[in-house]
């Protein structure tokens, strides 16, 4: 006897539709309760983050208190793909802006956790973009079920990073990182290594199954102390074929590498929001706010903030065309607007700065003054690489264009 499956009537079609129409629903309603929830989770931790900042202002602090409340509400796992028990921060879309103001948020509550949050981010994102199946897999059990915290370890001096080929598939690693941000807390970073034929190359480092050395006086900056951005020594770690992250140079790959720029502005933004918000509280307490000069000033500082906010709010819908495929989006166009938004959100920061060093003089770089910290951390954290590249990259783009200025970027968003 043959079975064969009932064939739905009309009316059965129509039910079968509109119940997969309403589990859509439900499951886009409980998608925007996890986003919400997640950025009022981080609005808590910013104001734990930023009532702490003072007490883990030294070198070789790391913000093991703000860490654990982060993987407590769940916030490590975001980026990682729904499908894998995250959000799809950064790489679905419609996920572009909360992952923009989430790190916004961090950021506000302290630069120096907002930059380690921000390399874990990226790390889950560089998994998910050019791991196998089998790391995404790991990556996404490491998060979930051990709370492992990644990062990203790309900057070195003379002595970088090489990747030796071993026989059996092995390999060896020699050389330093610097700037490693959250060195000894770290336990999946992601290092860029230098293979003998002059690519790059990938891998991740399973930290507690590895020998390294970590020099901490090497890390003696103006600011981000408690971002534990040590020098790590990797010579003689030897590694299967299986920590190989994805095909030599992918970690240049565009338009990935500068869309993410868009991240640390984000963190850089919070920082400023904060310097405006102390400098406002000052005013008042001191009676100031009916100055005329301290009104165009903090006037000005609030339109430099809401500048950087729509700014991220251009470059998520950038983005979110670009995962969507849609329209002129392509990838040269993504990483141009990526450094202008860079380029914007700086010179908002410094703007910033500048007006509320003015605003509230000398007193506000004395410690213990939380203006003088945060001047301090935007210092050092507004210093990224390769500033002018930027803006070169930028200016190609914008003369190859034939469009009129207004369609260059916004003629598909309306």
């Amino acid at each position: 006897m043959i079975c064969t499956k009932p064939q739905l009537s009309g009316w059965d079609k129509r039910i079968d539709i509109i119940s997969q129409f309403l589990a859509d629903i439900a499951d886009r309603d409980r998608d925007r309760l996890a986003v919400a929830e997640v950025l009022r989770s981080a609005e808590g931790i910013a104001g734990f983050c930023a009532a702490n900042a003072a007490a883990i202002d030294e070198e070789g602090c790391f913000p093991v208190e703000e860490f654990r409340r982060i993987k407590e509400a769940g916030l490590l796992s975001v980026a990682l793909p729904c499908d894998r028990g995250g959000l799809g921060f950064g790489i679905e879309v419609g996920r572009s802006w909360p992952l923009l103001e989430l790190l916004r948020q961090i950021g506000y509550g302290n630069l120096a956790v907002g930059r380690i949050y921000e390399g874990h981010l990226n790390a889950v994102q560089l998994v998910g973009l050019f791991g196998s199946p089998a790391q995404i897999r790991t990556c996404a059990t490491d998060i979930r079920e051990h709370q492992r915290l990644h990062g990203v370890w790309n900057t070195e001096s003379v002595d970088g990073v090489k990747l030796l080929p071993l026989a059996d598939g092995r390999y060896r690693l020699e050389g330093a990182k610097t700037f490693a941000s959250g060195a000894g807390y770290i336990e999946r970073p992601i290092v860029g290594a230098a293979l003998p034929d002059g690519g790059w190359q990938m891998v991740i480092v399973p930290m507690e199954m590895v020998r390294t050395r970590t020099d901490t006086s090497w890390w003696q900056p103006l600011g981000m102390r408690a971002s534990a951005s040590f020098r790590v020594d990797f010579s003689g770690v030897e590694l299967t074929d299986a920590a190989l992250l994805g095909q030599p140079g992918d970690y240049y790959a565009q338009p990935w590498l500068t869309a993410g720029v868009s991240r640390f502005a984000a963190v850089q933004l919070g920082g400023a929001e904060a310097l405006l918000d102390c400098a406002r509280s000052h005013l008042r307490e001191r009676g100031w706010g009916g100055d005329p000069y301290q009104r165009e000033r903090m006037a000005k500082a609030a339109i430099a903030c809401e500048g950087g906010r729509l700014w991220l709010q251009g470059s998520a819908a950038q983005l979110d065309r670009f995962l969507a495929g849609e329209g002129e989006a392509e990838g040269e166009s993504l990483v141009a607007y990526a450094n202008m938004v860079r380029t914007a959100i700086e010179g908002h920061c410094l703007e910033v700065m500048r007006l509320v060093e003015k605003s509230l003089g000398a007193r506000c770089l004395i410690r213990p003054h939380p203006v003088e910290r945060l001047v301090r951390d935007l210092t050092i954290y507004l210093r990224q690489p390769a500033p002018d590249a930027a803006l070169a990259q930028l200016g190609a783009h914008v003369i190859a264009q034939e469009a009129p200025a207004r369609n260059l970027w916004n003629d598909a968003l309306h």
